[in-house]
């Protein structure tokens, strides 16, 4: 029997166009695990609502992977460590494995290379990063001609099919999936995610979900807007674990030419920009890229007691505000938001209450099931005027005139009942005669935005 060949996975839980797995299924045995590791990351370790997901994206594979008669090997610790243990009780030298480009996954990936043959493979993005750039060489920093200069590029794909996998002549031990203790017990707060996302793990479901999506596909470009529309595709964290490839996705919309089916795609490389970015600037999620928007531009909840409460009343969804506490409600019960609400709420905690936006993306970090580094930082750079192509903080979103402008009406009833009874236009602005139990505005839009603009001069002059 040929050398045993360990494939090593982490945000890539699917054998479909899966490089690492191809290559080390044509190379001997394969031994596939997964290493809960909240060493490496530091404060990055996983926030409660991933750990909900990879709980069941991990079941999902596991099941796949015994469609092959293999199984996945589950340990936890340090991955660097635990995969020179694993190599050493299987008698392997190789270990395969997708390329990750976060921070701490470069550093680990480097230390293992010194101590095993690390072979590590493309597939998490449409084209791999830093290999699209200007005409210079030098890697784009702007979302549009990067945008462009991919759509050049990508001219198809062949997508890798399943591997037959052949088992090692005895599995090493393993940890069952319960062991990682990934699912909330005590208190169980993950009701509302088991109601959004029942069935709906693993490659299969996603690739349904996808078909699904694609018979509505035409009018995306306008209707992704609607927050009371299923019009969005809902599969951010299918593509956030691996559970499928952008590269499947863009495949399989390939005999789709209406402007929703290019937008999609649009969606797709704005993945790939953003994991671009943090290419370039490893701290994107932690540090603003502009000069100027210091701790001292924001006011600090760690600061005192008033702007902590209205931190936790944005976090909560009690800002007096209907379509943000909407979003932030369906945040806290799905692990999910409607794309144009996480603009709406980000830009309402960093510009209304001028908090931190670092406290909104480790906010959503904690409390997203497709929290992701890349994405989720350069989102938040982009709303809060900091980052390297971005939305100028002058540009105030007005939340009340955003909701009645994409029709949120349905989706605050949904998710801020106390206000369900009203007609429109009320429900986007509730009067405070109506308001009953629904809690005042935290602050008034025009004050708001006074202030903020004065903090911002202030601060430029």
């Amino acid at each position: 029997m040929s050398e045993p060949q360990i494939v090593w996975l982490r945000r890539d839980l699917r054998l479909c166009d899966h490089e690492a797995f191809t290559a080390a299924a044509a190379a001997g045995p394969v031994v596939p695990v997964y290493i809960l590791d909240d060493e490496t990351p530091g404060e990055r370790r996983l926030g409660g609502a991933s750990r909900w997901w990879l709980h069941h994206a991990l079941e999902e594979l596991g099941k796949d992977l015994g469609r092959h008669r293999s199984r996945l090997v589950l340990r936890r610790g340090n991955a660097v460590e635990e995969l020179c243990k694993l190599a050493e009780e299987v008698g392997a030298r190789t270990v395969h494995a997708i390329r990750h480009y976060e921070p701490w996954w470069r550093r680990a990936q480097g230390k293992l290379k010194d101590k095993l043959d690390l072979q590590l493979h493309d597939g998490n993005y449409l084209l791999p990063p830093g290999t699209v750039t200007t005409g210079s060489g030098t890697p784009y920093k702007i979302f549009t001609p990067f945008k462009d200069a991919m759509f050049d590029r990508i001219q198809g794909y062949d997508i890798l099919p399943e591997p037959s996998l052949e088992s090692p002549e005895s599995w090493p031990a393993s940890l069952s999936l319960d062991d990682l203790d990934l699912l909330p017990s005590q208190p169980d707060w993950a009701g509302g995610m088991r109601q959004a996302w029942d069935g709906l793990h693993g490659t299969a479901a996603a690739m349904e979900r996808f078909d699904e999506f694609l018979d509505k596909v035409a009018p995306y470009a306008d209707d992704r807007n609607l927050p009371s529309e299923d019009a969005t595709s809902r599969l951010s964290p299918h593509l956030h674990f691996g559970e499928v490839s952008p590269r499947m996705l863009w495949d399989r919309m390939s005999r789709h030419t209406s402007a929703g089916a290019r937008m999609f795609r649009a969606e797709l490389i704005w993945r790939d920009y953003a994991q671009n970015l943090v290419c370039q600037f490893p701290d994107y999620s932690e540090k603003p890229y502009r000069d100027g928007y210091e701790e001292d531009f924001w006011r600090n909840p760690n600061r005192g007691h008033v702007i902590r409460e209205e931190l936790e009343a944005w976090q909560q969804g009690r800002t007096g505000y209907p379509i943000v506490d909407a979003g932030m409600r369906q945040l806290w019960a799905t692990g999910w938001m409607h794309n144009r609400v996480r603009m709406i709420a980000a830009s309402f905690l960093v510009k209304h209450l001028l908090i931190d936006w670092r406290h909104g993306e480790k906010w959503f970090w904690d409390t997203l099931v497709d929290a992701d580094y890349a994405s989720n930082g350069t989102n938040w750079q982009w709303v809060s005027g900091t980052g390297v192509d971005s939305n100028m903080f002058v540009r105030i979103m007005a939340p009340l005139s955003q909701s009645e402008k994409f029709d949120a009406a349905d989706y605050i009833r949904e998710w801020v009942p106390e206000l369900a009874r009203l007609d429109e236009p009320y429900i986007h602005d509730p009067p405070d005669h109506l308001r009953g139990d629904y809690p005042a505005k935290i602050i008034g839009h025009k004050e708001a935005r006074e202030r903020a603009l004065a903090n911002y001069r202030a601060h430029k002059d």
